[in-house]
Parts: structure tokens; sequence; C-alpha cells
């Protein structure tokens, strides 16, 4: 199904760049939403685009507590210089320093982290995290706009997705589970043009 109805957007699911999206931003990204609002727009983060950036030259006290690679992640093209952490918790309770993203379900695991808490209170509550410079923002509207135009595929997150060891697949990944004419868009050549 290529076209018609948009499928919802809520926190929690992935928006999956198509092909059509040129974007340098967001080409071949796959964003986690983090806040949604009909009105109010949309904010997510890239998950697979590492940088170049060790954690240790950046936020050296929490380099012990990411999950491979240690690296930050390039968010979005919003805030590039502010950081945003998001941790996955062994219990279901809420930790000192870790907040339930807003919208999902009381048993989701995902969440984000006050970075000026110290690590040590996470230390034993958090099984995986990642720290990302910048991110991705939508007004109200826009983003609804942007799918109209086949831009983004929305779909369900799998709980690996966010803290993916290997983020460079995650783009074909995401897209070869899905149903039918989705799985097949996994397979496009890097360069449509082959130029």
């Amino acid at each position: 199904m290529m076209g018609g109805m948009a499928e919802a957007i809520y926190v929690g699911r992935l928006l999956v760049a198509t092909p059509l999206l040129e974007d340098p931003n967001f080409r071949r990204s796959v964003v986690l939403v983090l806040e949604h609002d009909e009105d109010g727009g949309t904010l997510g983060v890239v998950i697979n685009r590492p940088s170049e950036v060790t954690v240790t030259q950046v936020l050296p006290s929490w380099d012990p507590l990411v999950s491979g690679p240690s690296v930050l992640f390039e968010g979005g093209p919003v805030q590039t210089d502010s950081a945003l952490a998001l941790a996955a918790v062994l219990s279901g309770e809420e930790p000192l320093g870790w907040r339930r993203l807003r919208g999902r379900s009381t048993t989701s695991r995902l969440g984000t982290v006050d970075l000026d808490a110290p690590p040590e209170i996470l230390a034993g509550e958090i099984s995986q995290m990642r720290i990302f410079a910048g991110y991705a923002g939508w007004t109200g509207g826009q983003l609804q706009a942007e799918l109209e135009e086949g831009a983004w595929y929305v779909v369900d997150s799998e709980p690996g997705d966010t803290f993916n060891s290997d983020p460079g697949t995650l783009w074909r990944s995401v897209l070869r589970r899905q149903q039918g004419d989705l799985a097949l868009v996994a397979t496009f050549p890097e360069d449509p043009q082959q130029n």
C-alpha cells in the first residue's frame, strides 16, 4: 500500500524515510517519534545516524552506560548543540533521572534520561542507552503534509530498533520486516539514478 490514508502517528512509532525523500538531513533515516500532538507538532530522533564523536569526548561520565557503538548519534537538524538521551529500564519502575515516553503504555521500558542527573543513580536501573545530538521537529500539520507527499512510511518500532548495534543496516531491516510492498522498498539501490 503505497498511497491512501497515512498511518497514524503516535509516540514510539517509527518514521522511515521513503526513497523519494532527498533532504540530506533525512535521507534513508529512521526516526523514533518521542512526542506527537495533532496541533502542536511532532518531535523525534533519527536513530540510525551514528556520528564520529565519541560519548567520552562530550559526556564522559555517561560513557559506561551507553550501548555500543558508544558515539553520539545525529538525532536531527534541530538544536544540534544539545544532547538528548534515551534509555531502556530494567524493571517497570521509573527510576530517578528517567522519564517514560508520554503516550506509551505503562509497560513500556523506553524513556528519556536527564543528562544533568548523576549517572550513578541510573547505573543499575537501565539496560541500554543512547545519546543523540539534536532532534527532528515538525510543526502542526507539517509532518502530515510530508506524509501525503510520500516522504515517510509510518511503522511500528520493535524494542531493539532504538539501540541497534548496527545502525547502518536499520533502514533496510525495518522495511524488510513490513508487509507487502514495503518489504520490496528495502531492496532499492542506494542511488535510484545510478549515475
